[in-house]
């Protein structure tokens, strides 16, 4: 499976949010942050969930769309949005298309045990195209990172 680069274009995706279905083409001209994440309501993706949401007018201030996606369903993603006041789009993959064309299903570890899942990362996009990826992303920090990256856009 080839991961995108820096400096190529995006590869497209129609996901389904709460919202309804988001496209890539929905972007076309603009920025849009598209943020992997292993599983609603756990203790790293609800801290970056809570980051994007408090930095969300900023990033609109800017010209940025934040979508969220995850293998979680969308009611699962409207209970997590609920419970922690979420604002940013949460878009649900359960077949895990979008998230291989990234590249962000991967083998992980954990107590010596090997298994699939979600790599933590974030890919910033300006009409159509990847302009920053992060990868094995930290979540201290990494929404004003990420915020930076787009104010320099």
């Amino acid at each position: 499976m080839t991961q995108p680069a820096e400096g190529a274009a995006a590869p497209d995706f129609t996901l389904e949010t709460p919202e309804g279905p988001v496209s890539l083409a929905d972007f076309k001209g603009r920025t849009v942050v598209l943020y992997f994440y292993p599983k609603d309501d756990t203790t790293g993706c609800t801290r970056e969930a809570q980051a994007f949401t408090a930095l969300a007018p900023e990033f609109a201030k800017a010209g940025a769309s934040v979508i969220g996606v995850s293998k979680d369903s969308l009611a699962s993603h409207r209970k997590f949005a609920a419970k922690y006041d979420l604002t940013v789009t949460l878009g649900s993959d359960p077949e895990g298309a979008t998230v291989e064309r990234y590249g962000s299903w991967v083998e992980k570890s954990l107590y010596g045990r090997k298994y699939m899942g979600i790599d933590r990362s974030t890919f910033l996009i300006h009409d159509g195209k990847v302009v920053k990826i992060w990868r094995k992303v930290k979540v201290a920090n990494h929404a004003e990172d990420v915020l930076k990256a787009v104010q320099g856009l």
